[in-house]
């Protein structure tokens, strides 16, 4: 999941940016994690500890407030009443890579998929996008190639996934829905050639940056495997203990393989 966080803060500073390019600055003055990496972070405590997505999504958000949450989500935080509100949102999708890495099968990612996103993002769509991102993480870190990967996306999930970045960047809107922005961002992957690359296409888009490259650069980590140290490096000044610890929880039970099973 650190590919997803990484992409996350790269991204902090350039949503809907007007300069359409691959050529900038990974970690400007001002680069910070978002509410993407909280939930993120959250959704991996959620699996480890066997507890109630919903439940941890807020307590995450309340821990870390002012983090660009969105306003329904924010609403949602607040209210005693925990019901979903039927978003079709990109939250759902941006949250949910620990899902891809954590279970042994694509029918139990699906499924856990699912129960992530519709505890907030209900919609078909919303719950459509988390689906396809936790899938896309798991065909990639269990030896996919990506045609296989493009394949399965796009008859499972009706994703038009044969337009390329430039043909994307030159139409990007900064459309933050599922059904937009998640094939966008998968598109971002496949046409890569490396992590880094992947990153950079997403945020060369000009839309929205941090979650665009946070979907991409979960998959792109499963996919290509070690995250350039220097990068790793930069984004870990970035991130509170408790985000570090969790990710390092992480990394050793996936060394390990004592990996939750379905």
């Amino acid at each position: 999941m650190f590919g997803a966080i990484i992409g996350d803060i790269i991204g902090s500073t350039r949503e809907f940016q007007k300069n359409k390019t691959k050529d900038f600055e990974l970690f400007p003055d001002g680069s910070d994690f978002t509410d993407d990496t909280v939930l993120t972070i959250a959704t991996a405590d959620a699996i480890l500890n066997k507890r109630n997505y919903g439940d941890v999504y807020k307590e995450y958000a309340l821990k870390y407030p002012n983090r660009g949450y969105g306003g329904s989500f924010y609403k949602w935080i607040l209210d005693t009443n925990s019901e979903p509100y039927n978003s079709f949102g990109n939250g759902s999708a941006m949250r949910v890579s620990p899902i891809g890495w954590a279970f042994d099968t694509l029918e139990k990612v699906l499924e856990e998929a699912k129960k992530s996103a519709e505890v907030t993002h209900n919609h078909p769509e919303g719950i459509k996008g988390a689906q396809a991102v936790a899938s896309a993480v798991f065909l990639a870190r269990t030896g996919s190639s990506k045609e296989k990967i493009r394949d399965y996306l796009k008859s499972t999930f009706q994703y038009d996934l044969d337009r390329s970045v430039d043909e994307i960047r030159l139409r990007c809107t900064g459309d933050c829905s599922c059904i937009k922005s998640v094939p966008e961002a998968i598109i971002c992957f496949l046409e890569s050639e490396s992590f880094e690359d992947a990153i950079r296409n997403a945020i060369s888009l000009g839309g929205d940056a941090d979650t665009q490259a946070c979907i991409t650069g979960s998959i792109a980590e499963a996919f290509y495997g070690d995250i350039p140290e220097n990068i790793k490096a930069k984004a870990t000044l970035y991130l509170p203990e408790d985000f570090m610890d969790m990710i390092k929880k992480v990394e050793e039970i996936l060394k390990k393989k004592e990996i939750p099973k379905s």
